[in-house]
């Protein structure tokens, strides 16, 4: 049986080669909640959010990585973040009758991916883009390790009715694998049917790969829907458009209402509450707090 919401890494004893797997469950349906998705749309995003856990490793200390699609098809815009702690969340804005069957470009068009780590104790963020290429999620991202980290990296990602999940190799910074190496443990992985990612724990998706192997799986890692907006953080969004829009809204609904589009919560702004918003030393004082 598989884990359910887990993270697991593991890493090949006579091999650089490490690799992680993760499968989602009641955080992918939770996500999934708080918007009617169509099916294609609804498959990228579990992709997407399978990848973002894959790729969390990549934050070295507590922060956010973030995963971002820009495309000039039907989906022209993805957005899913996995914190240092394993907190998923993710949404996709799309337009227009979607085909059950409609494929990544279908889906996207051309477009850019852009991947951004923000570290809480760092005050600069990084962040690669890359043009998105091939017919896949995976295939994009792939590339997207060929070009800005030069580190070979394959993923397999399946996201179904059920379970989101994605399985990854990659070899180990500054250890290269001998060709026939990195050959032997892809093309292996290539046998994966979509299928097994979601129905398999990662010890029997190891077994099954690389019973010839000698294998480490390292304990799982608990991974959960959570989201991290905040009345503070919408209140800086208010700020950001300006008092005369702010207010022009107040008056023409009685009210500021605001949902977070990635979990459903809604915020409301009573004409004190915008008045306050604009105030100068109300400003200062929410300047220097910290969210």
């Amino acid at each position: 049986m598989p884990e359910h919401d887990t993270l697991r890494r593991f890493i090949f004893e006579q091999l650089p080669v490490q690799g992680r797997h993760v499968h989602l469950d009641a955080s992918w349906h939770a996500i999934q909640q708080h918007r009617d998705y169509p099916q294609p749309v609804r498959r990228l995003l579990g992709e997407a959010l399978a990848a973002a856990a894959l790729l969390s490793a990549m934050l070295k200390y507590e922060g956010t990585l973030s995963l971002q699609i820009r495309g000039g098809g039907p989906v022209h815009l993805l957005v899913v973040q996995c914190t240092s702690g394993l907190h998923l969340r993710g949404l996709a804005h799309w337009r227009g009758e979607l085909a059950e069957d409609a494929g990544f470009r279908q889906l996207v068009g051309d477009g850019q991916l852009a991947l951004t780590i923000e570290q809480i104790r760092q005050a600069e963020r990084y962040q690669g883009i890359v043009a998105l290429e091939g017919d896949s999620l995976a295939a994009s991202l792939e590339g997207y390790f060929a070009r800005s980290e030069q580190l070979p990296t394959r993923l397999w990602l399946h996201a179904g009715d059920g379970p989101a999940a994605g399985f990854l190799l990659q070899t180990v910074p500054g250890r290269d694998p001998a060709a026939d190496a990195w050959q032997h443990v892809t093309v292996l992985a290539d046998t994966l049917k979509p299928g097994e990612l979601g129905s398999l724990s990662a010890q029997e998706l190891l077994h099954r790969l690389y019973h010839e192997d000698d294998v480490r799986l390292f304990g799982a890692a608990p991974v959960a829907f959570r989201c991290h907006c905040s009345r503070e953080r919408i209140e800086a969004t208010l700020r950001g458009l300006g008092a005369e829009e702010v207010t022009g809204i107040l008056k023409e609904q009685g009210k500021v209402h605001v949902d977070c589009e990635f979990c459903g919560r809604g915020y409301d702004f009573d004409a004190v509450d915008v008045q306050t918003l604009f105030v100068p030393d109300a400003q200062s004082a929410h300047s220097g707090a910290r969210h």
